[in-house]
């Protein structure tokens, strides 16, 4: 395929048939042109007629009409040729050129047209047809039309450019009919397209009339939910002069915005256009989405710089293609028209300004053909467009009317009646009609049958020499499911393009992910900045309003992109805190052994037997087993743990203080028991101090019987308290029950403390109180610390801080009241000698 041709060509590729073909643009209308109409009257005759007079102004008319001409010569031979549908007769047309004048121009075309109309009969009376007008595109001119017929000659009109509800008024216009489908989803297939190359910023260009105010309204309420935004709205007036005077202003807004698409939905032939094509000589770059009407603007070689457009999607109404008709054209012959081809070919030539060989540059270098092959492959479009295809559609309708009206009748009418047609029942015959045309499609002109419009979307690309490419990428269905209605083909669109990577139309950049959009007050809903997911949130799609919350269970990554598992996490005998800790507590747990061990074997020995030697060996064997207990609190916690750790905790403190307390009250008794004229030595022989440790033992045990029965521990779970991890811990149940056992070891530590600073001056040599002072200061002054320390960590940190505590605290004991009776028994053994002690010191009873 040669892309250099030097014409303005259009490529169309076929999305069902794998394939493509050329299409050809016309691109001939001088700068000044902007008439595009056409009225066709068609009629019928006894044979094939051919209205010479009105084809010989084919060359005073623009090349876009030849289309619609072409169309009508194609489908009067393709109905010619059916001898069921019209039979013994042949229809033949009327061309009138539009001269975008006033209606007194019309009025001298219609009375030729009415003059024409009395044609010899088929039978033995003159039959007056009744009169029908092909009208279009432009439903200005076909409303201009449609009154004068309706109201003067009282003759029938189908439009057939695009369907406009203003036409539909059969009070003004009651034998005006549109051939064209409905175009209501046409809104919605553009923002269909908008929301599938994420286009959220664009333009919007209408003109100033009732269906450009309808289309802007529908167009408003299909963008709502779908965060799509109109950076501009331009209004454009009918009226030239007012036109002229905001033309700047327009101009100025289009430049100045950030959007990169700007949507058009107008008539041809009007200052909509013009304003388009100046926008396209100042060379403004934008993506334009509009319908196929306008594919003439949005690429003529002639108009636009071809580097100054991303492109064009337009909107064709979706139909079967038809067969025969291209090679109907290309092999037409034109001696049986009196056509000046090489007229028409020249004034190509002239209006394109194209870089043409100067063998052909003169009418007298260019052989004449005689077919439109030549001109067919430079000068338009072959394939029908959609204004073609409705008037194709329109000359059937009435073909199958006039049968139905002539014809299928005929037995219940005498001739005579056909004579004198009803023309008012030949176009209600009309109205009510529907009938599958040659191509298997559905025609109806009743407004209340007719469907919306399926559009088929194509992309129209510009290259250097003339050259524009347009390519089907997909279609809209407007009866398909939901989600379904809309589709392009990433494989055509990057055939088309080059790549599948489409220029955006943002006022903002997306957010990516890990950010949400925050807007401004008074900004539109695209316009908006982007700030960071909050702590342990997400945002996993582009564009989100909100972050979202991981689960309880899981945490958010750095990138705040997604969520993570979290991992159970307790204090492990892995880690390496936990191997410490509890290496602390069995080397201190076997120190104490140690003890007990040195203590059982100088069981005699005077620094032994003092202070009671069987409270000595109860607190030694508590402490061992004290030592031993954070081994509750290392490892996976269970609820048998949870339990064992509160209760072992609370009684063999509770044992180990009582046992303090009650070698403290031995020392105190010991001496008042042997001052003179004391009577508490039947107390210190009954060895009533004793007795202290079970009943302080008792009353801890009757707390936490209590506290197991109410609402005892329990495994429970902190999500929070680590990121990216959930603490598995023990739960204490009830903090009141706990905090009544630790209150109550506590007074019991200051029962002690205060009793052994009381005895710290008892002149014994061998007076253990001023160590008890000291153990039980230590003892207090941690567990003091601990409350505020717990309450303010939490996770794994409250259960070191807790062993911690219960390591300290038993260290303190151990190390204040036993360490340096070791000192004396195993490093000074001479001072562990009754004898020694009684020269150095005298015994004297103290007041207490």
């Amino acid at each position: 395929m040669d892309l250099s041709v030097n014409a303005m060509m259009l490529m169309e590729v076929s999305l069902t048939e794998r394939g493509c073909f050329w299409r050809i643009k016309e691109n001939t209308e001088s700068d000044g042109d902007m008439c595009k109409d056409c009225m066709f009257v068609i009629y019928t005759s006894k044979k094939h007629m051919i209205d010479y007079d009105s084809l010989n102004q084919l060359y005073r008319v623009p090349v876009k009409k030849y289309q619609y001409i072409l169309t009508m010569i194609f489908v009067t031979e393709e109905i010619n040729r059916n001898s069921k549908l019209i039979p013994n007769k042949s229809i033949n047309f009327l061309f009138y050129p539009s001269t975008c004048e006033d209606s007194l121009t019309l009025v001298s075309c219609l009375h030729s047209t009415e003059a024409t109309q009395i044609l010899p009969p088929n039978y033995h009376c003159e039959i007056n047809e009744c009169g029908l007008t092909f009208t279009g595109p432009s439903w200005e001119r076909s409303s201009k039309i449609g009154t004068f017929l309706s109201i003067i000659f009282n003759i029938g009109q189908i439009h057939y450019g695009p369907f406009n509800p203003v036409l539909s008024d059969h009070f003004q216009y009651p034998y005006l009919y549109q051939i064209a489908p409905k175009e209501t989803k046409l809104p919605f297939a553009i923002v269909s397209l908008m929301l599938h190359f994420n286009w959220t910023w664009m333009g919007l260009v209408i003109s100033d009339d009732d269906q450009g105010i309808q289309f802007l309204s529908d167009f408003r309420e299909k963008m709502q939910g779908n965060e799509l935004c109109l950076a501009f709205v331009n209004v454009i007036p009918l009226n030239m002069d007012l036109y002229n005077t905001r033309a700047e202003k327009y101009y100025k807004q289009i430049v100045t915005s950030l959007a990169n698409v700007v949507v058009i939905y107008g008539e041809l032939n009007s200052t909509l256009e013009v304003s388009l094509r100046r926008w396209a000589n100042l060379g403004i770059r934008r993506i334009w989405v509009t319908t196929s009407q306008w594919d003439v603007i949005t690429n003529t070689g002639r108009d636009i710089n071809f580097d100054s457009f991303y492109g064009a999607f337009t909107f064709s109404n979706h139909h079967h293609e038809i067969p025969n008709f291209k090679k109907f054209i290309q092999s037409m012959n034109t001696s049986q028209y009196p056509i000046d081809f090489s007229v028409l070919r020249s004034a190509w030539m002239y209006f394109n300004c194209l870089d043409i060989e100067s063998k052909c540059r003169t009418q007298s270098k260019c052989a004449l053909n005689n077919s439109l092959k030549w001109f067919a492959s430079q000068g338009f479009d072959i394939a029908m467009n959609d204004e073609s295809y409705n008037l194709y559609n329109a000359v059937y309708f009435w073909a199958y009317a006039y049968h139905a009206m002539h014809y299928e009748h005929v037995d219940v009418h005498p001739i005579t009646s056909l004579c004198v047609p009803d023309c008012s029942k030949f176009y209600h015959t009309m109205k009510n009609m529907q009938f599958i045309n040659p191509i298997g499609d559905l025609v109806t002109i009743n407004e209340k049958r007719k469907c919306d419009a399926d559009y088929d979307i194509f992309h129209i690309s510009n290259y250097p020499q003339g050259l524009g490419i347009k390519v089907k990428i997909g279609q809209f269905t407007s009866y398909g499911s939901f989600g379904q209605q809309f589709y392009l083909s990433d494989e055509a669109i990057e055939w088309a393009t080059g790549s599948r990577q489409i220029p955006s139309s943002v006022c903002s950049e997306t957010c990516k992910l890990g950010f949400r959009k925050f807007r401004h007050e008074g900004n539109a809903a695209c316009c908006f900045d982007c700030f960071p997911c909050p702590e342990n949130e997400i945002s996993n799609k582009t564009d989100m309003d909100q972050c979202m919350k991981c689960p309880i269970n899981q945490y958010a990554s750095l990138e705040k992109n997604h969520c993570l598992q979290k991992t159970m996490k307790f204090l492990a005998y892995e880690d390496a805190l936990g191997i410490a800790l509890a290496c602390i507590a069995l080397c201190f747990s076997t120190l104490t052994a140690v003890v007990l061990g040195v203590f059982v074997k100088h069981k005699n020995t005077p620094i032994v037997k003092a202070n009671n030697r069987t409270n000595s060996y109860i607190l030694l064997i508590s402490l061992k087993f004290c030592f031993l207990c954070p081994l509750l609190f290392i490892g996976h916690p269970t609820t048998a743990k949870c339990v064992l750790q509160q209760i072992t905790f609370a009684l063999l403190f509770t044992v180990a203080v009582s046992t303090v307390l009650a070698k403290t009250i031995t020392v105190v008794l010991a001496f008042r028991a042997t001052a003179p004229g004391q009577k508490l030595r039947g107390l210190l022989v009954s060895g009533a101090p004793n007795f202290i440790i079970p009943m302080c033992t008792l009353i801890q045990l009757v707390l936490c019987g209590i506290w197991m029965g109410t609402s005892p521990p329990f495994v429970d779970t902190d999500e929070h308290s680590e990121h990216g991890h959930i603490i598995i811990v023990c739960n204490k149940g009830s903090d009141t029950a706990f905090y009544c056992v630790l209150g109550y070891l506590g007074s019991l530590a200051i029962g002690s403390f205060t009793v052994a600073f009381l005895a710290r001056n008892l002149p014994d040599a061998f007076n253990e109180a001023k160590f008890l002072t000291f153990s039980m200061l230590v003892f207090c002054s941690v567990w003091v610390t601990f409350l505020p320390v717990y309450h303010s960590t939490k996770g794994i940190a409250m259960v070191i801080v807790e062993v911690f505590s219960i390591l300290a605290s038993s260290t303190g004991l151990i190390s204040c009241i036993f360490f340096p009776k070791c000192y004396i028994i195993l490093i000074r053994p001479s001072k562990n000698n009754l004898k020694r002690v009684k020269k150095k010191h005298i015994v004297q009873p103290i007041d207490f």
